[in-house]
Protein backbone atom coordinates (compact mmCIF):
# COMPACT_ATOMS: atom_id res chain seq x y z
CA UNK A 1 0.00 0.00 0.00
CA UNK A 2 2.98 2.22 0.73
CA UNK A 3 4.31 1.76 -2.34
CA UNK A 4 1.34 2.65 -4.52
CA UNK A 5 0.82 5.71 -2.52
CA UNK A 6 4.77 6.48 -3.07
CA UNK A 7 4.25 6.01 -6.61
CA UNK A 8 0.76 8.16 -6.92
CA UNK A 9 2.93 11.21 -5.08
CA UNK A 10 5.86 10.35 -7.44
CA UNK A 11 3.90 10.44 -10.55
CA UNK A 12 1.79 13.54 -9.62
CA UNK A 13 4.57 15.87 -8.91
CA UNK A 14 6.17 15.05 -12.71
CA UNK A 15 4.97 18.25 -14.66
CA UNK A 16 4.82 17.30 -18.49
CA UNK A 17 6.01 20.34 -20.86
CA UNK A 18 5.79 20.79 -24.31
CA UNK A 19 9.11 22.15 -24.96
CA UNK A 20 9.81 23.07 -29.00
CA UNK A 21 12.63 21.66 -30.78
CA UNK A 22 14.14 22.95 -33.98
CA UNK A 23 16.69 21.61 -36.28
CA UNK A 24 17.85 23.17 -39.63
CA UNK A 25 19.27 20.43 -42.25
CA UNK A 26 21.66 20.82 -44.91
CA UNK A 27 19.09 23.06 -47.50
CA UNK A 28 19.04 25.58 -44.39
CA UNK A 29 15.29 24.35 -43.93
CA UNK A 30 14.12 24.82 -40.11
CA UNK A 31 12.29 21.52 -38.60
CA UNK A 32 10.04 22.45 -35.76
CA UNK A 33 8.77 19.34 -33.48
CA UNK A 34 7.56 18.92 -29.73
CA UNK A 35 8.74 14.87 -30.31
CA UNK A 36 13.07 14.80 -30.98
CA UNK A 37 13.20 11.97 -33.80
CA UNK A 38 17.05 12.61 -33.57
CA UNK A 39 20.18 14.62 -31.76
CA UNK A 40 20.26 16.93 -34.64
CA UNK A 41 17.19 18.71 -32.61
CA UNK A 42 17.65 21.84 -30.30
CA UNK A 43 15.58 23.13 -27.38
CA UNK A 44 14.02 26.26 -29.19
CA UNK A 45 11.39 26.93 -26.89
CA UNK A 46 11.16 25.90 -23.13
CA UNK A 47 8.11 25.91 -22.23
CA UNK A 48 7.22 27.37 -18.42
CA UNK A 49 5.21 25.63 -15.94
CA UNK A 50 2.11 26.09 -14.97
CA UNK A 51 1.67 29.68 -13.26
CA UNK A 52 4.11 30.91 -15.45
CA UNK A 53 3.86 33.31 -18.33
CA UNK A 54 2.50 30.40 -20.94
CA UNK A 55 -0.40 29.49 -18.09
CA UNK A 56 -2.71 31.84 -20.04
CA UNK A 57 -4.95 30.36 -22.98
CA UNK A 58 -3.24 31.09 -26.26
CA UNK A 59 -6.39 30.65 -28.15
CA UNK A 60 -8.88 32.23 -26.24
CA UNK A 61 -8.52 35.92 -28.15
CA UNK A 62 -7.92 34.48 -31.84
CA UNK A 63 -11.20 35.98 -32.79
CA UNK A 64 -10.21 39.19 -31.83
CA UNK A 65 -6.97 39.23 -33.29
CA UNK A 66 -8.26 37.86 -36.53
CA UNK A 67 -10.25 41.07 -37.03
CA UNK A 68 -7.11 43.33 -35.97
CA UNK A 69 -6.01 41.11 -38.35
CA UNK A 70 -8.59 41.44 -41.81
CA UNK A 71 -9.07 44.89 -40.61
CA UNK A 72 -5.72 46.49 -40.50
CA UNK A 73 -4.28 43.86 -43.27
CA UNK A 74 -1.81 42.54 -40.97
CA UNK A 75 -0.46 38.78 -40.14
CA UNK A 76 -2.52 37.36 -37.87
CA UNK A 77 0.67 35.43 -36.32
CA UNK A 78 2.37 38.44 -36.11
CA UNK A 79 -0.02 39.91 -33.73
CA UNK A 80 -0.54 36.94 -32.37
CA UNK A 81 3.44 37.13 -31.52
CA UNK A 82 3.54 40.22 -30.43
CA UNK A 83 0.89 39.60 -27.56
CA UNK A 84 2.69 36.83 -26.64
CA UNK A 85 5.46 38.70 -26.51
CA UNK A 86 3.86 41.39 -24.80
CA UNK A 87 2.05 40.27 -22.42
CA UNK A 88 1.90 36.38 -22.55
CA UNK A 89 -2.15 36.48 -23.55
CA UNK A 90 -2.89 38.26 -19.94
CA UNK A 91 -5.27 40.98 -20.54
CA UNK A 92 -5.13 42.53 -17.52
CA UNK A 93 -1.17 42.66 -17.67
CA UNK A 94 0.86 46.14 -16.50
CA UNK A 95 3.95 46.94 -17.40
CA UNK A 96 6.51 48.36 -14.99
CA UNK A 97 6.47 51.65 -16.83
CA UNK A 98 2.49 51.54 -17.09
CA UNK A 99 1.65 49.77 -20.35
CA UNK A 100 -1.76 47.98 -19.81
CA UNK A 101 -3.20 45.47 -21.39
CA UNK A 102 -2.61 42.27 -24.26
CA UNK A 103 -0.98 44.64 -26.27
CA UNK A 104 0.35 46.54 -23.79
CA UNK A 105 -0.50 50.30 -24.72
CA UNK A 106 0.94 53.08 -22.73
CA UNK A 107 -1.42 55.27 -20.86
CA UNK A 108 0.17 58.54 -23.00
CA UNK A 109 -0.95 56.28 -26.20
CA UNK A 110 -4.86 55.55 -24.60
CA UNK A 111 -6.84 58.44 -26.42
CA UNK A 112 -5.04 57.95 -30.01
CA UNK A 113 -5.45 54.51 -30.28
CA UNK A 114 -8.88 55.41 -30.01
CA UNK A 115 -9.27 52.82 -26.67
CA UNK A 116 -11.60 53.20 -24.08
CA UNK A 117 -10.93 50.56 -21.74
CA UNK A 118 -7.35 49.20 -22.19
CA UNK A 119 -8.26 45.98 -20.46
CA UNK A 120 -10.76 45.24 -23.23
CA UNK A 121 -8.91 42.61 -25.18
CA UNK A 122 -11.21 44.00 -28.51
CA UNK A 123 -10.11 47.65 -27.52
CA UNK A 124 -6.72 46.85 -26.51
CA UNK A 125 -6.15 44.64 -29.84
CA UNK A 126 -7.40 46.92 -32.14
CA UNK A 127 -5.49 49.59 -30.94
CA UNK A 128 -2.28 47.88 -30.73
CA UNK A 129 -2.84 47.15 -34.05
CA UNK A 130 -3.50 49.93 -35.60
CA UNK A 131 -0.47 51.33 -34.08
CA UNK A 132 1.41 48.46 -35.94
CA UNK A 133 -0.03 49.39 -39.16
CA UNK A 134 1.06 52.84 -38.76
CA UNK A 135 5.02 51.90 -37.93
CA UNK A 136 4.69 49.09 -40.92
CA UNK A 137 3.78 52.01 -43.12
CA UNK A 138 6.48 54.08 -41.85
CA UNK A 139 9.49 51.81 -41.99
CA UNK A 140 8.21 50.11 -45.63
CA UNK A 141 6.72 46.66 -44.42
CA UNK A 142 9.86 45.61 -42.58
CA UNK A 143 8.48 43.81 -39.73
CA UNK A 144 11.65 43.68 -37.48
CA UNK A 145 11.54 47.28 -37.82
CA UNK A 146 8.34 48.39 -37.15
CA UNK A 147 8.70 45.65 -33.88
CA UNK A 148 11.80 47.09 -32.97
CA UNK A 149 9.78 50.71 -32.99
CA UNK A 150 6.51 49.69 -31.34
CA UNK A 151 8.84 48.57 -28.16
CA UNK A 152 11.40 51.40 -28.19
CA UNK A 153 9.56 54.17 -30.08
CA UNK A 154 10.17 55.03 -33.95
CA UNK A 155 12.38 57.82 -33.06
CA UNK A 156 15.07 55.30 -31.99
CA UNK A 157 14.57 53.39 -34.71
CA UNK A 158 15.59 56.49 -36.85
CA UNK A 159 17.86 57.63 -35.09
CA UNK A 160 19.59 54.22 -35.02
CA UNK A 161 18.73 53.83 -38.73
CA UNK A 162 17.74 50.09 -37.67
CA UNK A 163 17.19 48.21 -34.33
CA UNK A 164 18.55 49.97 -31.59
CA UNK A 165 21.72 49.02 -29.73
CA UNK A 166 19.26 48.68 -26.53
CA UNK A 167 19.41 44.61 -25.05
CA UNK A 168 15.66 45.22 -24.38
CA UNK A 169 14.29 46.23 -27.76
CA UNK A 170 17.11 43.52 -29.36
CA UNK A 171 15.88 40.61 -27.11
CA UNK A 172 12.13 41.65 -27.93
CA UNK A 173 12.34 42.04 -32.16
CA UNK A 174 14.09 37.87 -31.32
CA UNK A 175 11.21 37.07 -29.08
CA UNK A 176 8.45 38.54 -31.56
CA UNK A 177 10.23 36.99 -34.38
CA UNK A 178 10.87 33.42 -33.45
CA UNK A 179 6.59 33.14 -32.01
CA UNK A 180 5.58 34.79 -35.49
CA UNK A 181 7.59 32.08 -37.32
CA UNK A 182 6.13 29.32 -35.23
CA UNK A 183 2.87 30.68 -35.48
CA UNK A 184 3.22 31.26 -39.36
CA UNK A 185 4.70 28.22 -39.44
CA UNK A 186 1.59 26.15 -37.55
CA UNK A 187 -0.79 28.01 -39.54
CA UNK A 188 0.25 26.30 -42.54
CA UNK A 189 0.07 23.43 -41.41
CA UNK A 190 -3.43 23.41 -40.29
Amino acid sequence: MGLILFVQVLVGTVNAYADIYRYIDSNGVMHFTNVPTSNNYRVFIKEKPAGSESSHDTTRFDKYIDQASRYYGISFSLLKAMIRAESAFDPKAVSKKGAMGLMQIMPENIETFRINDPFNPRENIMGGAGYLKVLLKKFKGKVSLAVAAYNAGPGAVDRHNGIPPIRETKDYVKRVMKYYYLYKKAASVV
